[in-house]
């Protein structure tokens, strides 16, 4: 900062607007013998700020938008290709089909 005040509000602007990255490692050790490990690295920023790094893994992801045609798409075809595959193992197992 230059010596001014800044309110809550400008600090944030200027996280979401710059980002921020936020690293850290916890680890539990018991006599020398490494038990668990924790490595954190959160990237805090604005969408835009996100996207224009190249990090705009949400707008395909199913569970943050669940109505994209991306995913509705993804769906589909795993779903044909699983009733493809059930179809197949029925029939070599010389089980009768269900009608849809």
């Amino acid at each position: 900062m230059d010596g001014r005040s800044s309110s809550l509000a400008d600090i944030l602007e200027r996280v979401l607007d710059k980002g921020v990255v936020v690293v850290g490692d916890i680890a539990v050790n018991v006599v020398d013998i490494e038990l668990l490990t924790l490595r954190l690295r959160l990237f805090i920023s604005s969408a835009q700020t996100a996207r224009e790094m190249g990090m705009d893994w949400w707008t395909g992801d199913p569970f943050f938008a669940p109505n994209s045609a991306r995913a509705r798409g993804d769906l589909e075809q795993q779903n044909e290709a699983l009733r493809l595959r059930i179809a197949e193992l029925e029939r070599a197992a010389s089980i009768p089909e269900i009608p849809a």
